[in-house]
This record gives structure tokens, sequence and C-alpha cells, in this order.
């Protein structure tokens, strides 16, 4: 069974996470969760509260579930890998530091294998020097970070370029998935 990188750390976003965990395994992906150590990591619920009351600019953060990491990033090896799905959240901020992280995320990308990427995901992308010359999509909030690593950020939903597959945030989550999917089995 061909295996997809699922990248997390704290405060990786629940919704981006757990629907690609969910669904790759359907049609016939594994999945292998990967943190900074082998070991639970806490999720987030990130959302502007629908209170119009007490209007707020930014997104808040809750607690959400739990995610077990079953390997370290130290010790992934790209070949391993039919390809990657990185979610948003905060945990790309932290993540995106990590030196293994970024080499796996740049050899599956070099390899021309596919990629899906969600909003703060971005982060990792550019970190890892994988989306130059590319046209992709994230939250705005985090279009310069697309556009500092030289890629070429369109306000839309989902953008596909080449194996690359970008989407603004979980709202977006089934189109990126079917398209990650498609991409993944025309690569087979």
């Amino acid at each position: 069974m061909p295996k997809i990188l699922i990248p997390i750390g704290d405060a990786t976003e629940a919704l981006d996470t757990f629907y690609a965990y969910y669904r790759l395994p359907e049609d016939g992906y594994e999945v292998v969760v990967a943190g900074p150590e082998a070991r639970l990591y806490h999720t987030v619920l990130h959302e502007i509260p629908p209170n119009p009351s007490l209007p707020w600019d930014i997104t808040e953060e809750r607690p959400g579930y739990h995610l077990q990491a079953d390997v370290a990033f130290a010790d992934l090896m790209s070949d391993d890998f039919a390809g990657a799905f990185i979610s948003g959240g905060r945990a790309p901020e932290y993540i995106r530091y990590d030196r293994n992280l970024c080499r796996v995320v740049r050899e599956i990308a070099e390899s021309g294998k596919p990629i899906a990427c969600l909003c703060h995901g971005i982060e990792i992308l550019t970190a890892a020097s994988c989306i130059q010359g590319k046209r992709v999509t994230t939250v705005p909030k985090c279009a310069m970070d697309a556009e500092q690593g030289g890629a070429r950020y369109v306000d839309e939903d989902v953008v596909v370029d080449g194996q690359l597959v970008t989407a603004r945030g979980y709202e977006q989550n089934t189109e990126v998935l079917k398209e990650f999917i498609r991409i993944l089995k025309e690569a087979a």
C-alpha cells in the first residue's frame, strides 16, 4: 500500500489533518504520521468566532483531539512515500525549522511526487525550498510566506500546479483531497 506522509506538531489544525488522515486510506493509501518526536500531539481548532456582537479579526484557537506520531522526522526516508499531505494550524510555524522535515519534503517534491498543502502548511513548503516558480494559494495571511518561498500567490480556493495541490484551509478539504488523490493515481 503506497504511503503518504502527514507531518504534524503541537497545534496542528484538527480539521485539516483528520479529514486527510481518514480519507486517504479509503483510496488505498497508508497514512504515516510523523512529528519532531514519535509521541502524542495536541491538535487545535481554529475559527473566527461566529458571534457578531464580539467581532474578531483573527482566528480563535481551541484545543482539539490528540494524534499519535509514529515516527520522528529524523527517521524519515523520502523513498518510502508516494506523496505528502501538509496540514495547517500553528504547528507549521514551529516544525518548519526541523532540518529533517524540510529535507524529506524537499526530496519528495524533487522526486516529482504529489504534495497537497492547506493553510499554514505553506510555511513548511517555503522552508523546504520547494515552491519556487509555483502558482499556489493559502489563507490570505500566509500569502507573504508563499511569496517569500518564490511562489506566485493567487487568491483562489484550490490551485493545482503540476504535482502540487494547495488550498486555503479546511473549507476546501473535499476538493483538495479529490485533486490530490487524482494526481497520486496518475503518478502511480
